[in-house]
Formats: C-alpha cells, structure tokens, sequence
C-alpha cells in the first residue's frame, strides 16, 4: 500500500499549536475512515486498511484533535523495524492547514522514530505536492528517487524521500496518553 502524504494551505484564525497530540484509537476509526475518504478521494485507504494500520505491529499513530470542538484536525502514522522506519500517512483538514499542523505531527513521528532506535526514516510524496515537500525538506529529508505513476489513479509520480541521521529531538512531543491499541 503507497504511503502517502497530503497538505495545501489555508487560511483560519485557529493556531496548529493550539491543538492536542494524542495517540489514534480504534474509537477513532469511523472518524479517520471518513477523513480518508475526503482526503485522498480515489487514493483513500478502505476502512478496514485503515484499522490495520492503526493496530498493526511496529506502528504508531498520532492524532491532532480541537479541543473547542472535538473533531480531528490531522493524523500520521509510523511504521518502524529495526533501523528503518517509514512514514506511512499524513493529512491534514483544510481548515487547520498553514498553522503548523503537519509539522507538529511529522515531529511525533521523527520522535518516536528516534525513540525505536530508528536510523532512517522514508516516505514517498506526491511530486504535485510542493507545499508537503517543502515541509520535508526543511525538515532535513532529502529526495533520493522517483517512483513513476505511483499514486492511482491518475499516475502521479512519487518522490522518495530519505531522513539520515535522525536529528536529535526532545520527545515532548511524544507525551501522548498510550491507549489500548
């Protein structure tokens, strides 16, 4: 299943910092499910794809969640084995992109990346997608390879992407409450 990542901008008076990091349950999966669908239209992960990836062995899901309205701004998802980890998924609502949100969430997962000892992490990016690459570029990723017609349909192009070393981060972006997964 392609990794994928999605961001845009858009302009709200709700600041990204202001929004709570926790971990992804299964209580929110008719919520990501829903939120996939929007999302990534032809390219979203089926309910039950979705379910498997947040209680798969070797992951971690964060979500950022609006604490005025409850509803979920954002998630991402790791995939970490050994010393190699893959971001698996990024999103974020219109309405909470250019605040920071996708930044807050690729910082839980570098640290928790770091955490599980984690010393290449990867992730594909759509190569119509000039506001995520930036973002992971100033992150420190770099492009090391294309993977011609990749997202379907459509046949986007996928730019790989590689972070090595890990820099070295506090994980206080990591002090989620671990919940049953």
């Amino acid at each position: 299943r392609p990794a994928r990542s999605q961001a845009g901008r858009a302009v709200n008076d709700r600041a990204g910092d202001a929004l709570i990091l926790r971990d992804v349950t299964l209580a929110d999966l008719d919520v990501l499910a829903a939120m996939e669908a929007e999302l990534f239209a032809g390219e979203a992960w089926s309910r039950d794809l979705v379910r498997e990836e947040i209680t798969g062995k070797h992951r971690r899901y964060f979500a950022l969640e609006d604490p005025s309205t409850g509803q979920l701004a954002g998630y991402a998802g790791l995939l970490a084995v050994g010393t190699e980890g893959d971001v698996q998924t990024i999103a974020v609502a219109p309405e909470y992109r250019g605040q920071g949100a996708g930044r807050r969430l690729m910082h839980a997962l570098l640290a928790v990346a770091q955490e599980s000892g984690v010393r290449e992490l990867f992730l594909e990016v759509r190569a119509d997608n000039p506001v995520a690459r930036a973002l992971y570029t100033s992150l420190g990723f770099t492009e090391i390879g294309l993977r011609p017609g990749y997202y379907q349909p459509g046949a986007i192009d996928a730019v790989v992407m590689r972070l090595s070393p890990l820099p070295q981060r506090k994980s206080a972006h990591t002090n989620t409450e671990r919940e049953g997964r």
